[in-house]
């Protein structure tokens, strides 16, 4: 028998050092690189086996089996594929980032190439295996090749491999890992049915241990221990439920699958199963959740997606394949190739991600837009393209499930002001976004008003879609800029979230209507406004002139401007800001968020009709009414006053003189 010895090419102790110590963050990664090589050999024999069953050698029964010994140390992972040749193993396992399966399937094209299920493009796979032994043994014979063509393949990972033939009378590939101590943890049943179950329980062929029973001390004193019988089990589910028709899956199904995705113990509220064809090929299973988790405002929330490469775990949190605002996504995307980095852990950038990640945008806003239109039409068959009527098994509903119609109003309250994010974010999909979100407003106090519903009752003549933003609701309906439009009856939408001032700041019309905020700029309701008020309010700033100067002066500190409003009715003034200024609310929430926030001064607007501002002109407290004016608009916005001791003791003085006269 001759041993040859060989060195490794593009070195090989460089690069292996890098492997061993930087290129996987979790050493049970190998197991899921060795079983994911294993299962691509099985796949590479089916596909040549259509031409030659021969190769079969009277064994048609492709598995991946897994076996360990405490006593030697040893884990060993075999599997009954297409094996390799003495060339092949030197080629394939000699030389570092080149692999047989990139070789196999530039020999493919057209339909043969979109049948075979192949994953080993990355040529690193292999040598993870030193993560965790000291020294890795490959014994191999290739599928129709003689019993004694053999190989052994011996290496120590530190700079050369031994080649030497033997006689092998099963086809395919053993391994076999000498375990360093580091290594020693996965010497046990259940620790390597964990990360099986976790990385590749979606294969498509069987993985299998030896069962385990436990037998009991022999003699008194002694312990017991688990026992393998010698019997073969499958460990693996050998079936991803993606992969199969959507007929042949039940509603309970889906929703049993959600919970173990999601750990949620609530059914979904929606989901999507679809398979992508095109340029860039992926199946999709897509869920809505009903309840929100409590990290969903973190925007560095780890993403629920899942991302599968044929069947074969790479990631938990696929962030690259959905945008950040629709984060509260769980799902599982399951592509047919993917450019990864070499440990498969990380999504690099490139045109099909781009796709994948469009497509799953434009899936989850489609679910959402079927259950806003079963809420508003009442319609329980259009929640999901779930096919119910050809579920395989009927079920009665779960207990305390949430009504088809009010789905999406259950979805909105958990995930609306994330829902929002979008309209700063997705510039392609912002119309879609704003159809689906939903506002209390001046003639609804529940979150119900889409923007569809409030142009479809703008009065005629109206010219923009007006809203306020707020810290609550109660601050939004009681604020005074709101009086004339109450007085008019023009609706105005209301926008509590802490999300919509920035994101309004993104969306300025919706359907060909401008958006305009109530406490911005100038009032000009246009048609809505007779010709006899604009004449009023122009004789009002004329006649008024002389006290606004005044007021300018007073308040040169806190105000940039002040003027004669037709916005109030009831209070005597209001703070708005220019066009294109932040509004208060903003400043305040960035000032909360400890950010810089800059100067801006804003508008005073006084009600000539109001005494409070009648009395201006002969009070002789003028500089002390003038601050309070302002203050109270401030207090009437959310706002506090700049000095709260100085406001308190103005009000005090004119509540001492009013009481004395």
């Amino acid at each position: 028998m001759t041993i040859k010895k060989h060195s490794f090419q593009a070195e090989v102790a460089q690069v292996l050092h890098l492997v061993t110590h930087s290129l996987y963050s979790n050493p049970e990664i190998f197991l899921r690189e060795l079983v994911s090589n294993a299962a691509d050999a099985c796949d590479k024999l089916r596909f040549e086996a259509l031409n030659n069953a021969a190769l079969y050698e009277g064994d048609a029964d492709l598995r991946v089996r897994i076996s360990f010994d405490e006593q030697a140390k040893t884990l060993t992972i075999e599997d009954n594929g297409i094996g390799m040749s003495e060339a092949e193993a030197i080629d394939n396992l000699g030389t570092i980032a080149k692999s047989g399966t990139r070789e196999f399937t530039s020999r493919l094209t057209g339909d043969a190439k979109a049948d075979t299920q192949l994953i080993g493009q990355f040529g690193v796979g292999f040598y993870s295996a030193f993560i965790v032994a000291d020294s890795v043994v490959v014994e191999t014979r290739r599928a129709g090749a003689a019993a004694s063509e053999g190989v052994r393949w011996t290496s120590r990972g530190t700079g050369d491999f031994e080649i030497e033939p033997i006689e092998r009378a099963a086809r395919g590939t053993r391994i076999t890992l000498h375990m360093r101590e580091e290594g020693l943890e996965f010497l046990n049943g259940w620790k390597l049915k964990s990360v099986i179950n976790k990385y590749s329980d979606h294969i498509s062929l069987p993985v299998q241990m030896e069962q385990e029973e436990w037998q009991e001390a022999e003699q008194e004193g002694q312990p017991g221990g688990m026992v393998k019988t010698g019997e073969w089990e499958t460990i693996n589910q050998a079936n991803a439920l993606w992969s199969r028709a959507k007929k042949d899956i039940s509603n309970a199904q889906y929703i049993e699958f959600y919970k173990n995705l999601s750990h949620d113990f609530a059914a979904p509220l929606a989901w999507s199963h679809n398979k992508v064809e095109g340029a860039t090929e992926y199946t999709q299973l897509l869920y809505i959740p009903a309840t929100a988790p409590q990290d969903l405002f973190n925007r560095d929330k780890q993403a629920g997606i899942k991302l599968y490469v044929k069947r074969v775990f790479i990631m938990n949190e696929a962030d690259a394949l959905l945008p950040s605002y629709l984060r509260f996504v769980f799902g599982v995307i399951d592509s047919a190739d993917l450019p990864l980095n070499v440990s498969r852990e990380l999504l690099q950038e490139s045109r099909d991600v781009r796709a994948i990640r469009d497509g799953n945008t434009r899936r989850v806003l489609t679910m959402l837009e079927q259950l806003a239109n079963a809420a508003t039409a009442g319609d329980a068959d259009a929640i999901t393209d779930v096919a119910d009527k050809n579920a395989t098994d009927a079920q009665e509903p779960e207990a305390g499930a949430i009504k088809e119609a009010d789905k999406y109003a259950h979805f909105y309250e958990a995930f609306g002001s994330v829902l929002k994010e979008g309209l700063g974010e997705d510039m392609a999909n912002r119309e879609r976004i704003a159809k689906l979100l939903r506002y209390a407003s001046t003639q609804s106090e529940s979150v119900s008003v889409s923007l569809a519903d409030y142009k479809s009752r703008m009065k005629e003549g109206q010219k923009a879609i007006y809203y306020i933003t707020a810290d609550s609701l109660g601050a939004a309906q009681s604020s005074p800029q709101l009086e004339l439009f109450k007085k008019k009856g023009i609706e105005v939408l209301f926008m509590t979230d802490r999300v919509d001032e920035w994101a309004m700041g993104f969306f300025n019309e919706f359907d060909g209507t401008p958006m305009q905020s109530v406490a911005k700029g100038g009032v000009d309701l246009g048609d809505l406004q007779d010709e006899q008020e604009r004449k009023a309010a122009q004789e009002a700033a004329e006649q008024f002139k002389p006290l606004l100067e005044r007021l300018k002066e007073a308040l040169k500190d806190q105000a940039s401007d002040v003027q004669v409003t037709t916005r109030l009715v009831d209070s005597p003034a209001c703070l708005v800001v220019k066009d294109g200024e932040i509004s208060g609310q903003l400043a305040r929430l960035l000032k909360q968020a400890g950010q810089e926030v800059p100067v801006n001064k804003p508008v005073l607007e006084v009600n000539p009709e109001h005494a409070l501002v009648k009395q201006l002109e002969s009070t002789s407290q003028f500089d002390d009414l003038a601050h309070i004016l302002f203050d109270q608009a401030v207090l009437a916005e959310g706002g506090l006053p700049a000095d709260p001791a100085a406001y308190v003791k103005r009000v005090n003085a004119m509540l001492l003189g009013a009481a004395s006269a």
